[in-house]
């Protein structure tokens, strides 16, 4: 199982600071990985995120980030596909020739309609243009002379220089949807969602094995991103996370799987969508997630970014260890 951390590269918290020497602090306590997110136009969640509309872009970061490290795995959790796929080829193949093979490309479809609104992308089908970039990616980092059409994209004759360090870059499906889940066996290696509870993860899961064992595909590698806060007593933990809000999302989620009364209204009901308590409590937590099958698992500070390198060591010296 590897782990990782969400970057604070949005909100009143971001900083050159944060993101580099946090990272390298990350490589030196034995993390696997560093995450970013994607915005365009960024309206920062009202239940999740303060108002601040700080957002540094997703590539560049994990550049600067992979400039001053050496190990460390950089993975997008996720991009949006308001970039053009082949402009996506050239960074990422950039990246890789800068930093070495260390990234992951996670891909969602995204939730606002204004970001595409301004671009003048509106009414694209977000879904089947992830599944447009996994295809033209694949391809373009591959091979030369490329000839592409679909509903979403058409171009000939393409060749993307420089390829990526290594051959490929890992694509991976964001998402905690249903649907998310059976597209990741379909044309991902990996699927990850973000905050979602351990009865809903264990249901796609169990859906991703039964088609990978259908088609005879590969079956994923499963990763997810849930909150997290971590301290010395559960009591301190609770009073950084912003319990209201992770239950007000919850019951918005539309395909969650419920607890027995219906609806999320305690603590106990958010199991897996948050990982909260003292560092053996958390370690606990982690292995629940061990046991559906998780691979991958990214934990998500944006609570607690004005306590980032606190965390960062709390979990590096306390927490891993247990886990390895």
């Amino acid at each position: 199982m590897k782990f990782g951390l969400l970057l604070p590269h949005f909100g009143e918290e971001a900083s050159k600071e944060k993101l580099l020497a946090g990272s390298q602090r990350a490589e030196e306590l034995g993390f696997d990985s560093v995450w970013v997110r994607d915005h365009l136009v960024f309206e920062p969640h009202g239940e999740m995120e303060k108002p601040n509309r700080t957002f540094y872009d997703a590539l560049t970061t994990l550049t600067a980030i992979g400039a001053v490290t050496s190990r460390i795995e950089l993975g997008t959790g996720s991009l949006i596909p308001f970039r053009h796929p082949l402009v996506t080829a050239l960074m990422a193949g950039t990246i890789t020739q800068l930093v070495g093979p260390r990234l992951i490309l996670g891909f969602g479809a995204g939730t606002f309609d204004h970001e595409f609104d301004a671009i003048q992308w509106s009414g694209r089908d977000r879904v089947e243009m992830v599944r447009s970039n996994a295809e033209i990616l694949k391809r373009v980092f591959t091979e030369n002379d490329v000839t592409y059409s679909d509903d979403q994209f058409s171009f000939e004759n393409v060749t993307i220089e420089p390829k990526p360090a290594g051959g490929r870059v890992p694509f991976w499906y964001c998402g905690a949807t249903p649907r998310s889940a059976r597209l990741a066996v379909e044309f991902c290696d990996g699927w990850m969602p973000g905050r979602i509870s351990l009865r809903t993860l264990a249901k796609r899961v169990e859906t991703m094995r039964g088609l990978a064992e259908e088609t005879g595909r590969p079956m994923p590698t499963v990763a997810v991103i849930p909150p997290t806060s971590v301290e010395e007593t559960r009591e301190e933990a609770l009073q950084h996370v912003n319990i209201p809000g992770l239950l007000a999302w919850a019951n918005k989620a539309k395909f969650a799987v419920k607890p027995p009364s219906g609806r999320f209204e305690t603590v106990d009901d958010l199991e897996g969508q948050l990982i909260v308590g003292n560092p053996d409590q958390v370690a606990a937590e982690v292995e629940k997630f061990r046991a559906l099958g998780v691979e991958h698992l990214v934990f998500d500070f944006r609570f607690k970014f004005d306590r980032w390198f606190e965390q960062i060591e709390l979990l590096g010296t306390q927490v891993l260890p247990k886990l390895r």
